[in-house]
């Protein structure tokens, strides 16, 4: 190995061991203890490749990962960390670390993860134009959100990322499942070997899949929409699968539901059904996940206003009518929606009637509308409810519908309640009839912010 390796770890121990094998390789090697130090290092332009520790006596490194790629684009960052790898995993893909090791790690590992960074640092070029690789590439980690739904996904995803397992990606159109599956390849080991996505178009000649294994050298291929290949498609993807050639790429595809009717009717065969389910991920629907629509849509405002669009802000009662709405067309039509809400809004708030005009002629927008002043809170609730269940056909809803509803409900009544106080927390809990540290607890578990206001007349 040839370059410069800054390495920040608390751990005198590590820092070390890491010194003496990376010298050994052939690195100098600049090593501390502080955050602080290694940040000062980056900004003066030392080093080739990054190691860093999560955890450290004067910060987070997973938090200093945006100012490194601010100051040094392209610069690699290889994370280890001992704190609750599954979760530090995931945070390390959404900060766009270069790779991630869990404590203890193995050495001989590092090391070569680190000389596939060097060699990529080398052969970096930092201008001209995009290939088409890299233009297909999302500009940041599609998996936005914070509801148990999505942190559920996220465990599943770092789990699977640097396996070799097949994986079968289901949910409803619009959730995002081809986006996740390229979230799986490019921060997965694989992320430098091509990704294809494959139609049903593409293999209907016996040639078909040896073209594809030829273009995919050993990387990721998808299957797109595989509920919907037909009988004679799914036994050349079973024969392709079988003897994938001298680079076995890995295997992925995308189902809009579950594969197990199709089973039942001998539309899916078995042998590929089982090949392709080596995991198994479900996308939650947005409607699962409420609580995340305000989330997106500021993601989808600040992608807007990152491509020039001017600045937009949603106001509380936008905010209020698009979580009550159901979006049948997921997060697909959430993002549409709001490109829409940016170019047509007269003002940087975005109003609740400026939403009512995107969304009024959209599927399902009448009862949200129509419920009328006169309405008791239990019939519409009842309404919602009934809509909801409505909303998955012959099938229940996912398992934990008492504490996703009780949320539902929980979040605005603090809210207003927080209000009519006028943010006095002595007051509101009084007013709920709950105890002051139970409704500070819930404050902090809804991620509520408690701002002083007017009391409501």
């Amino acid at each position: 190995m040839d370059g410069t390796v800054l390495v920040a770890d608390d751990d005198r121990t590590i820092r070390t061991v890491l010194t003496q094998a990376l010298t050994r390789a052939g690195c100098k090697v600049h090593a501390t203890s502080s955050l602080t130090t290694l940040m000062r290092w980056v900004g003066e332009g030392k080093g080739d490749v990054v190691i860093s520790d999560v955890m450290m006596p004067d910060g987070n490194g997973l938090e200093m990962l945006p100012k490194i790629a601010e100051d040094r684009p392209g610069l690699p960052v290889i994370v280890i960390s001992a704190q609750n790898t599954i979760m530090t995993a995931i945070q390390a893909a959404e900060a766009e670390a270069y790779d991630y090791l869990p404590k203890p790690f193995d050495l001989p590992d590092l090391m070569k993860r680190t000389a596939k960074a060097l060699e990529q640092r080398r052969r970096a070029v930092p201008t001209g134009p995009a290939s088409e690789e890299e233009k297909e590439r999302p500009d940041d980690l599609p998996l936005v959100g914070r509801t148990p739904a999505m942190q559920a996904l996220y465990r599943l995803v770092a789990k699977v990322m640097n396996t070799d397992l097949p994986v079968l990606i289901a949910g409803e159109s619009g959730t995002g499942k081809s986006l996740i599956a390229r979230a799986i390849h490019d921060f997965s080991d694989r992320r430098t070997l091509p990704f294809v996505t494959v139609t049903a178009t593409e293999l209907q000649d016996i040639e078909g899949p040896a073209r594809v294994l030829a273009r995919v050298k050993g990387g990721t291929v998808l299957f797109d929409e595989i509920g919907d290949v037909d009988a004679e498609i799914q036994a050349r993807i079973v024969r392709m699968m079988d003897n994938p050639g001298e680079h076995t790429p890995r295997f992925m595809a995308t189902s809009q539901g579950g594969l197990s009717d199709a089973l039942d009717n001998g539309e899916m065969r078995q042998d590929l059904y089982y090949r392709l389910s080596g995991a198994t991920i479900q996308v939650p629907s947005l409607r699962e996940r409420v609580e995340d629509i305000p989330l997106l849509a500021e993601h989808f405002l600040q992608r807007a206003e990152r491509d020039g669009a001017p600045s937009r802000t949603l106001s509380d009662e936008a905010l209020e009518l698009m979580r009550a709405y159901s979006w049948p067309g997921n997060v697909r039509q959430l993002e549409n929606a709001v490109r829409r809400l940016v170019l047509t809004s007269r003002a940087e708030e975005i109003t609740r009637s400026e939403v009512e005009s995107v969304l009024g002629n959209q599927p399902d927008m009448e009862p949200v509308l129509g419920g009328g002043d006169s309405e008791k809170l239990s019939a519409s609730v009842a309404r919602h409810l009934r809509r909801y269940f409505d909303l998955h056909g012959n099938m229940l809803p996912p398992p934990g519908l008492y504490a996703r509803i009780l949320r539902e409900v929980e979040l605005p009544l603090i809210e207003i309640a927080l209000e009519a106080t006028g943010g006095n927390q002595a007051k509101c809990a009084d007013l709920l009839g709950i105890n002051r540290n139970t409704l500070r607890k819930k404050i902090n578990d809804l991620d509520i912010r408690v701002t002083r206001r007017r009391k409501l007349m």
